[in-house]
């Protein structure tokens, strides 16, 4: 099996995957919001790169109060902002679901993806799981989705006693998907934005737990450790894929 995360808007790098043959595992965030290298992505389509780098800056040093300020500011100028993203999103939605068909595999929602449009989107052959776990040659995986809750964060976030009732759903499984990272500061730091990203402490807890064989997650771009081990489970960062284009390949042989 091929795993990604953080795809943010690479439909020709998530073509390449597909194309491969194997079942492809997405742990979430499809959609390109904001590139925080470039600046480019659907805030830059409709408010401006002058805009989006500011928003990044923002986000950056976690200013939530000013964030909300440029927003407010900039819907009063253009208008109903949710409707404008919500139309980039099914467009890009669309390609995403062009690059991987004719694939088969599964799919998490991140804290940027809007899921009952990325439910709908999915080709035949992908199925989104949300506290589910399947068989995936001859492994138990486990799949939940969302981001821990912040002020940034809308219709994805999750309560840790949320999280903890989709963890008890899934009972042990031998791999644990998410697309936030455990409440371990090397996994959840970025090394760029210097920020110790939202994590969970349920999730850690899960793992000390039932020691699946892998936890993979995402949402952390640029980590400062990307894997970790918990006892006998191997904590795996699955990496910024936008920039990388680089899939994990998980095989019998482990």
């Amino acid at each position: 099996m091929l795993l990604v995360s953080d795809v943010h808007g690479a439909a020709t790098s998530l073509r390449r995957v597909a194309d491969q043959g194997e079942p492809v595992l997405i742990l979430g965030d499809f959609l390109n919001f904001v590139d925080y290298r470039t600046g480019e992505g659907m805030v830059a389509d409709v408010l401006g790169y002058e805009f989006s780098a500011r928003f990044a800056e923002l986000r950056a040093v976690g200013d939530y109060v000013a964030s909300r300020e440029l927003w407010v500011g900039a819907a009063e100028q253009v208008g109903d902002l949710r409707e404008l993203f919500r139309g980039m999103a099914v467009e890009q939605y669309r390609s995403m679901a062009g690059a991987l068909e004719g694939a088969s595999g599964y799919a998490i929602f991140g804290n940027v993806d809007i899921p009952p449009l990325l439910e709908t989107a999915l080709p035949s052959g992908f199925e989104m799981l949300h506290g589910e776990a399947v068989e995936i040659e001859g492994r138990r995986v486990g799949f939940v989705g969302g981001a821990m809750a912040s002020p940034m964060v809308g219709n994805t976030a999750i309560t840790e006693e949320e999280m903890e009732a989709l963890l008890a759903q899934l009972g042990p499984v031998d791999v644990l998907c998410t697309h936030v990272p455990p409440a371990i500061d090397p996994l959840r730091t970025d090394v760029i934005t210097g920020r110790r990203e939202r994590a969970s402490r349920t999730v850690l807890e899960y793992v000390e737990t039932h020691q699946p064989e892998w936890h993979f997650f995402g949402d952390v771009h640029q980590p400062q450790a990307q894997r970790w081990t918990v006892g006998r489970t191997t904590c795996q960062n699955l990496g910024y894929f936008r920039a990388t284009g680089r899939a994990f390949r998980l095989d019998n042989a482990g």
